[in-house]
């Protein structure tokens, strides 16, 4: 694609409609702890406990992954699996279950209409099914190679892509 905020990047979709898509980039690791902005949500930051970069849209907005137990509440909106968005507004225990863990993202990967749409006709994303691990994988600069090695034929071969393959 050639933009370095989605260089071997692994974006979790959070919503796609006809008015556009919405995702976080799952392995883009700030320096920030989390306990420096939000200290009430520290406690259930998953490893590394930081701020994590979704995309290069609304930088200042923060949007919140969890990994719910239990009855879904209505400030939990399911993406994948366990995993879903939470408000970060409320307080952990206000939200009527129980989390495991937390990630929390500055900013999204946002697409207008059809923009997404297009970008895949040109093949510049690899779709693959989510995990809902992938959204808390402790290794996050690990993450894309990881994502590439569980699928199945030439896919799994790009694991091992090195970044500047002339130095190959």
């Amino acid at each position: 694609m050639g933009d370095p905020n989605f260089e071997r990047s692994v974006v979790l979709m959070l919503e796609h409609s006809p008015d556009g898509a919405l995702g976080v980039v799952l392995n883009r690791l700030s320096s920030a702890p989390v306990a420096e902005l939000l200290p009430q949500w520290a406690p259930l930051a998953s490893t590394p406990p930081q701020f994590f970069f979704g995309g290069p849209v609304s930088t200042e907005s923060l949007i919140g992954l969890a990994r719910g137990v239990g009855a879904a509440a209505a400030d939990f909106q399911p993406v994948v699996g366990s995993a879903g968005v939470i408000d970060l507004h409320k307080e952990p225990d206000d939200l009527g279950m129980s989390i495991d863990q937390v990630r929390i993202f500055a900013g999204y990967s946002g697409w207008g209409p059809l923009q997404l749409e297009a970008e895949l006709a040109t093949d510049a994303w690899f779709v693959v099914d989510a995990d809902p691990l992938d959204a808390f994988f402790a290794e996050p600069d690990q993450l894309w190679s990881f994502v590439l090695r569980r699928q199945r034929g030439p896919m799994a071969w790009l694991a091992n892509y090195p970044v500047d393959p002339r130095l190959n």
